[in-house]
């Protein structure tokens, strides 16, 4: 444990550069804007409890934009900054064009997958892990993991769950990219689009 205290940190996950590689991946907005992770809950009980009755229970993913690219897309479509029914889990939409790839990164909150179109696979910790449409996979906590879209002529389509809001509030915080998006598209997916309908 010594020099933990006398060397100050450098740069890294809690004091980031300013104009680090979130700047340059603003398309990806999840990773480069200021969000909301926790909203504050105030009012009396009877107020409050009426102004959480009152909000929506449907949300259309039609209604959110597509972001990232270009051959990765993603929309959150529930999310304490989106909506005010909940702030303990968000869930949100991926696309992959074919042979396209995620990000490599790490968090310690675990995440839920439903596979809704496709096929591809994971690498969990350096483990590789297959999967298809109708297939529900499990990254497990702190693991570093990314996705790939296995199929050279069709898009995969993940729908995520996640409790990261409610790790975030517990002080969980380190959330590591280790390898960004490819800025190039895969080769015969260079005009991908995410669905319009979905």
């Amino acid at each position: 444990m010594t020099g933990i205290l006398e060397n100050p940190p450098g740069v890294g996950h809690n004091q980031p550069e300013a104009e680090g590689a979130e700047k340059e991946n603003q398309h990806w907005e999840r990773w480069a804007k200021k969000r909301t992770f926790v909203r504050a809950l105030e009012g009396t009980y009877s107020h409050l409890y009426k102004s959480l009755i009152d909000q929506p229970r449907v949300f259309s993913s039609k209604d959110v934009p597509w972001k990232g690219g270009p051959g990765h897309y993603g929309k959150s479509v529930i999310s304490p900054q989106a909506v005010n029914i909940t702030q303990s889990i968000e869930s949100h939409i991926e696309a992959y064009a074919p042979m396209a790839s995620g990000q490599k990164h790490g968090h310690l909150n675990s995440a839920v997958f439903y596979v809704l179109k496709g096929r591809g696979h994971d690498v969990h910790d350096g483990r590789h892990i297959p999967w298809k449409a109708g297939d529900v996979m499990l990254v497990e906590n702190a693991c570093v993991h990314q996705h790939f879209n296995d199929d050279p002529n069709e898009e995969a389509m993940l729908l995520v769950f996640k409790a990261k809001p409610l790790f975030l509030f517990m002080h969980l915080l380190f959330q590591k990219i280790v390898e960004w998006p490819s800025k190039i598209p895969p080769k015969g997916a260079e005009n991908y689009q995410p669905p319009s309908d979905l």
